[in-house]
């Protein structure tokens, strides 16, 4: 590596992890000064700071292989995570969940619930579910920065005592990162991963502009329509994935054919079914649901989300599509190998930037991925942490104590929470594999419960404590069993539960959950009707609520239920298209598709005028 891009790197490190304790100062003056950033912060911050925390360096690489190999149509498997979701909570999520002025998720589980014993145990149950994310997602980011910097970076960090190996260089450069990430997120707490995101989300967007005008000066429409088929660039299909390559390129054909989404429609049909659900239940108690509830206003709320989506996808695919391009170029032959594995794949990103990127530009890209990695990392450090200390350790062992003594558990319970989230790194077989327990198995279990939170009045604690429970116990003896597949026997009934597709596996971890949730509630009384109506007067959402609002109705004339039901789901299926417009546009530039790109264009500014109409002018008259 040469001399400038080192220096870039170094610098960037260091002045990240000077501006986060610089800053840190601000977080000493209570939890919601740590967590929440006071609620002082600008709401354009919060959207470049969300935005900065989706940027992570393991879903890239992730990204960059799915477009690699499937082409264009690969955005859909975004739908996996889903991502819609961000949609639904511009929409109408971010503003129900800001009403609530609380400091973490599960703390506004009390207010649906109540504060009895039905509505502590659906309290617990989310705290730790929030834990256990929080712990799978360091876990992902830990396989995902290793694999990339051991490439990337010249020196063998192997630990060992005699022949014995302690660490891995994957595992030494990880632990690095980790370490260094860590010490500014727990001494500033929301101000310093705020400050340090925006900061971060700027070279990011440097580093994919620079990237993609590289690929655009460097390599001829020719040269790239010549590699690329008409079905690569095509994101319409059919019920089975035809050959995306051309014969020449059959390795590549064949490994389509054992990654599991050969029958494309399904794969998308059960992504729809998935994403439609996962999107109403609303974020899961993360580092998203804080950036809402950090927010001054519940109209700011609502600009917060719907500008992460503006300032998230068009910057990350000009660089995810710039380094496609340049793989396509001059990986491409010689990846093309009979023993081709999904593996293979997730090396592509940190393989273009060793190689095939030039001085100077690499050094930013590095910077702007590490960036991407630490703002992501930062963003689950900073938010796990509050369910332990907020949730469980405030509410149930020490509710009298200081600020400082809160703020000095929330640093014990930060270090182990990355801990424990290392540990589970070691063990795990991929990045691939660790994405899709976490989008399809964990996230899973917490569709039903959270769905029926929100449109059904009878729902009530114990029914979303078994339901997250069943979920939860599901999700995590599939993460088991996947770390195990090789233990069984090929053919049996195990293996085949191990070896299948995560997403192919929702129905049955949500019918569980749907079981649960259903059983809890039938078999318990209802929620206090005082609470009831107090959730139901704050938040007003839509749904089965006819019982809460006739009671409310007979004490006040003048009240009105909620009829946005249709108008939400017309903007949300507005807003899938418009974001979908956002990640196709640089993919079709980058290839140089023109036609599709102009029509890409058009179709990502018509959907923008239309949500100006139908969403930001009611936004704008939504007063607190």
């Amino acid at each position: 590596m040469d001399i400038i891009d080192i220096s870039i790197i170094v610098s960037y490190v260091l002045i990240t992890v000077g501006v986060g304790v610089w800053i840190s100062k601000k977080a000493s003056q209570g939890l919601d000064h740590y967590f929440l950033g006071g609620k002082s912060i600008k709401w354009y911050y919060l959207g470049l700071s969300n935005g900065s925390g989706m940027f992570d360096v393991s879903g890239t690489a992730w990204m960059v292989g799915i477009l690699f190999l499937y082409g264009v149509k690969s955005f859909m498997f975004m739908w996996l995570w889903p991502i819609w979701n961000q949609i639904f909570v511009m929409m109408f999520l971010a503003v129900w969940i800001r009403r609530s002025k609380v400091m973490t998720g599960s703390e506004w589980i009390l207010t649906r619930f109540g504060n009895d014993k039905a509505g502590k145990a659906s309290h617990i149950i989310v705290a730790i579910f929030a834990i256990v994310s929080a712990i799978g997602f360091i876990a992902y980011f830990f396989e995902g920065v290793g694999k990339f910097l051991t490439i990337i970076l010249p020196w063998d960090l192997t630990a060992q005592i005699g022949e014995t190996v302690i660490f891995t260089s994957t595992q030494s450069y990880a632990l690095i990162i980790i370490l260094l990430t860590t010490i500014y997120t727990i001494k500033g707490g929301m101000f310093s991963v705020v400050a340090t995101e925006v900061l971060q989300y700027l070279i990011m967007v440097v580093a994919g502009v620079l990237v993609a005008g590289y690929t655009m000066i460097s390599f001829t429409d020719i040269e790239i329509t010549s590699l690329i088929s008409e079905e690569w660039k095509n994101i319409f299909f059919g019920w089975e994935l035809g050959p995306h390559w051309s014969d020449k390129y059959a390795a590549f054909n064949n490994l389509i054919d054992t990654e599991g989404y050969k029958m494309f429609g399904a794969f998308i049909g059960m992504s729809l079914f998935k994403g439609f659900f996962a999107s109403i239940a609303g974020p899961t108690p993360s580092y998203d649901l804080q950036r809402i509830l950090s927010t001054k206003t519940v109209k700011e709320a609502a600009y917060m989300s719907g500008f992460t989506n503006l300032i998230l996808f068009i910057p990350r695919y000009l660089l995810i599509g710039g380094i496609v391009v340049i793989a396509l170029m001059v990986l491409a032959p010689g990846m093309n190998t009979a023993d081709l594995t999904g593996g293979d794949l997730e090396v592509i990103l940190p393989k273009v930037i060793n190689f095939h990127v030039p001085v100077g530009i690499k050094g930013l890209l590095l910077a702007g991925l590490l960036a991407a990695f630490m703002s992501t990392f930062s963003a689950f450090v900073n938010a796990g942490p509050a369910y332990i200390v907020n949730d469980i350790y405030k509410k149930y062992f020490k509710p009298e104590a200081d600020s400082s003594h809160y703020i000095k558990v929330s640093h014990l319970a930060s270090f182990v929470i990355v801990l424990l989230g290392v540990l589970m790194g070691f063990f795990a077989d991929s990045i691939n594999s660790l994405t899709l327990w976490i989008t399809s198995s964990l996230f899973g279990g917490y569709v039903a419960a959270n769905f029926l939170k929100w449109v059904w009045w009878r729902f009530n604690g114990w029914g979303y404590f078994w339901g997250m429970l069943a979920g939860l116990i599901i999700a995590s003896f599939q993460f088991v069993l996947d770390q195990n597949k090789m233990n069984f026997d090929v053919g049996g009934l195990w293996y085949q539960l191990a070896t299948m597709p995560s997403i192919y596996l929702f129905p049955i971890i949500f019918g569980f959950s749907l079981i649960g949730s259903l059983l809890g509630t039938c078999f318990s009384k209802p929620t206090d009707e005082a609470v009831l109506k107090s959730f139901y007067t704050n938040v007003r959402p839509w749904g089965w609520w006819k019982p809460v609002y006739k009671k409310l109705k007979e004490e006040d004339a003048s009240f009105e239920k909620n009829n946005d039901f249709l108008r939400d789901m017309l903007n949300c299926i507005i807003g899938i298209i418009w974001q979908s417009s956002m990640i196709v546009l640089p993919i079709y530039l980058l290839i140089r598709d023109y036609p599709k790109t102009l029509i890409s264009l058009v179709v990502f500014l018509v959907t923008t005028w239309i949500l100006k109409y139908t969403w930001l002018n009611k936004v704008n008259k939504i007063t607190d």
